[in-house]
């Protein structure tokens, strides 16, 4: 099995609902640990290091909002977030927060399990192949710690930002189009959602851009999707000037 032995915290307060994801998890392979309240799964996201958490967001003591918020401080393992709830604000705000997927509840075990496999992939995919790159003087990404360094000062990237920028600066040079975008970063469900990849373009200009409202990296192709600045011919094309 492609995922055997990956560990999965299943965090709800609910013991059925613990119960129907832990046996439909282990029919894949996948090992599971639980916990029933916020404080617990902070707890074993701390001690057992599991490879990806289902966090429902419903809990006795905090939300999983919070819960989620207490993990971003010191991890970046993958959280697909459970509801009941199918507003758009709490999606947004749980991916915000640094969520990888959201799943509202009532849901079958192979949405789940493929959900979680797709997760899982795109993490383990996203493996640049220069841990540093030095975009300019004022810009530089260090994707081993998930930061950008503007103009001297680190700045941290949440899961998702992570992600969206390592596509766009592994095709530095090339137009990403908007479905290319989201399929890579939130998944093939996700391809039609404009309206959240223009929020996390924005997340990102802001932290990295001299002036969002002007961008210099991270350019828009109208009606098309966005392209990174092609910053290596830039540096090739000054070598070569410099030499002669």
């Amino acid at each position: 099995m492609e995922f055997k032995n990956k560990l999965i915290l299943v965090v709800d307060d609910e013991p059925h609902m613990v119960r129907f994801v832990r046996m439909n998890l282990e029919l894949e392979g996948f090992r599971v640990t639980e916990a029933y309240s916020g404080l617990e799964a902070i707890e074993k996201v701390r001690k057992e290091l599991p490879d990806l958490v289902v966090l429902d967001v419903m809990l006795p003591d905090l939300d999983g909002f919070e819960v989620l918020r207490y993990i971003r401080k010191s991890s970046n393992v993958p959280v697909i977030m459970l509801t009941i709830r199918g507003e758009e604000e709490d999606k947004i705000r749980g991916l915000e927060l640094g969520a990888d997927d959201y799943i509202t509840k009532p849901f079958s075990p192979r949405e789940l399990v493929s959900r979680i496999k797709a997760v899982l992939r795109r993490v383990s995919a996203a493996t640049p192949v220069d841990e540093i790159v030095v975009v300019d003087e004022d810009l530089s990404i260090d994707f081993r710690n998930r930061e950008v360094i503007v103009r001297g000062k680190r700045i941290k990237l949440r899961p998702t930002e992570y992600r969206l920028l390592y596509h766009l600066v592994n095709n530095a040079g090339w137009v990403m189009t908007h479905e290319m975008l989201l399929s890579k970063v939130w998944g093939h469900e996700y391809r039609d959602d404009t309206h959240l990849l223009r929020l996390y373009i924005t997340y990102l200009r802001q932290k990295i851009e001299p002036d969002p409202s002007k961008p210099k990296y991270i350019l828009t192709e109208r009606g098309v999707g966005y392209r990174f600045v092609d910053f290596r011919r830039k540096k090739g094309s000054a070598e070569s000037a410099e030499e002669k």
